[in-house]
């Protein structure tokens, strides 16, 4: 592997010396500024968030909630993503404590799918109705190498049922050369994300105990290297639970802070999973630092205010509960239906001796979109901005001041009536061409011309309409 010059995009002692000089009780004038600051769409600075993070007061969370949603629902309206993780394998040469795809844990088997499987897998999502993936393997490949994936990528693309396709894949896979990458931008990737897991070092080094995964550098600057590829589309994230969610969430800011400097364009979204129960790992099941419920919706509330402009996912670790809560508090893209095994979409759900981790939400999608169509949200299966080239800074050109919903709500709408035709049960199609109806009706004149136009082209039994 290449050798790694040691990086120096995350600061602990700025971190450390901004928490310890943060009132343990902030002042309410203080904290109603950085609210009215939020709102201006900017984002916030490091010192903003510090004291956001002390917030405990009822009154000033019930503010921090209501801004949050305010400001979600400027950027990105009602409108909530959908998508479905996909494990091709879980192969894995490094020993992460938490996780149990590391190495020496023999209570999992171990499992790399064929091509013909992968396509299975992915018939099966298609029958159920999603449109795009997020492609999971371990940090290790069978023969092919890292070939595999790419192969893998082009699988999912080629696979068509009926009336479904895949029409974009996002890729969760270990750090890669420059070159590497430039092959995976150049299988048309749409999103590549990549967690640090923990930014604080100590840490990284006792749960990171032996693999290339050990090298910090290496990870914190794989980001980079995508970017320097030509991937402009790039999602980051955090495993709550590891180290103080105060020191993760600073440090996240560091990290956004020097994309944005030195690529002009910050991360496309961020993920906020927290420590769940995994097979042959005790860390999972007592995590060092625990995030309880309060603070963790703080964590999706303060980083909408922070990264306005951002995505932030909310996996199926957490409770359809605590899933539904955090929709009002700036979440905007969710996975459904979701299983950790490779293989598991074919097996009917997630094999414990060989997934990643414990869900917290096993429904199948149409329970899920259900769910989120009855709490007013429009679930979108659009991918029209890879298409038409709205990524990077192009796309946050137009999410920073709002511009954004003016393409994603009329998407939003033709793709949800698109599931709604071809995969809704009876039940979730009523319920959700009545909401179509409402919104439409909502919209200014442009926007609802633009989207009864669409909706009258999916009617008519045309397929992937999108502005």
């Amino acid at each position: 592997m290449t050798k790694t010059v040691f990086s120096n995009i995350i600061n602990e002692e700025i971190i450390e010396n901004r928490l310890s000089n943060t009132a343990s009780t902030p002042n309410a004038a203080e904290v109603h500024r950085i609210y009215s600051k939020a709102m201006q769409l900017k984002g916030l600075d490091t010192d903003d968030i510090s004291i956001l993070t002390a917030v405990n007061d009822p009154e000033l969370l019930a503010e921090l909630y209501k801004t949050a949603k305010q400001i979600k629902d400027i950027i990105y309206g009602k409108r909530m993503v959908v998508f479905a993780p996909l494990y091709i394998s879980n192969l894995c040469g490094n020993e992460c404590l938490y996780c149990a795809f590391r190495a020496k844990n023999k209570e999992v088997k171990r499992r790399v799918l064929t091509q013909k499987e992968i396509a299975a897998e992915v018939e099966i999502l298609e029958k159920q109705g999603h449109k795009r993936i997020l492609l999971v393997a371990g940090e290790s490949y069978p023969r092919q190498g890292f070939q595999y994936i790419l192969d893998a990528v082009d699988t999912i693309y080629a696979t068509k049922t009926g009336n479904g396709e895949i029409r974009r894949v996002n890729v969760n896979i270990a750090p890669l050369t420059r070159d590497e990458f430039k092959q995976l931008k150049a299988a048309n990737i749409g999103t590549y994300q990549l967690f640090q897991e923990t930014y604080h070092r100590r840490t990284y080094a006792n749960v990171h105990v032996a693999g290339k995964k050990m090298d910090y550098d290496w990870r914190v600057t794989a980001i980079d290297r995508a970017m320097e590829a030509g991937i402009d589309d790039v999602g980051i994230g955090v495993l709550f639970g590891l180290c103080d969610w105060r020191f993760e969430m600073l440090a996240l800011m560091q990290h956004i802070k020097h994309l944005e400097n030195k690529f002009g364009v910050g991360p496309h979204t961020i993920s906020v999973p927290r420590l769940e129960p995994a097979t042959g790992s005790d860390i999972s099941i007592h995590p060092p630092q625990p995030v309880s419920d309060t603070e963790f919706r703080k964590i999706v509330a303060i980083l909408r205010l922070a990264v306005p402009y951002t995505g932030i996912i909310m996996s199926t670790r957490e409770t359809p509960k605590m899933r539904r809560e955090t929709f009002a508090l700036g979440v905007s893209q969710i996975s459904a239906g979701s299983r950790t095994n490779p293989g598991g979409y074919a097996e009917g759900e997630s094999i414990e001796d060989e997934a990643q981790f414990s869900l917290g939400d096993h429904r199948p999608l149409d329970e899920i979109i259900y769910d989120v169509t009855n709490l007013g949200y429009i679930p979108s299966f659009c991918t029209g901005c890879y298409r038409l080239g709205r990524t990077g800074k192009d796309f946050m050109d137009l999410a920073k001041p709002g511009l954004i919903k003016e393409h994603c709500d009329p998407n939003a709408l033709s793709t949800f009536l698109e599931y709604l035709q071809d995969y809704a049960s009876e039940k979730t199609k009523q319920l959700g061409l009545s909401l179509i109806d409402k919104v439409v009706k909502e919209m200014d004149d442009e926007p609802r011309q633009r989207s009864e136009k669409m909706l009258a082209a999916v009617k008519s039994g045309k397929h992937d309409v999108y502005c």
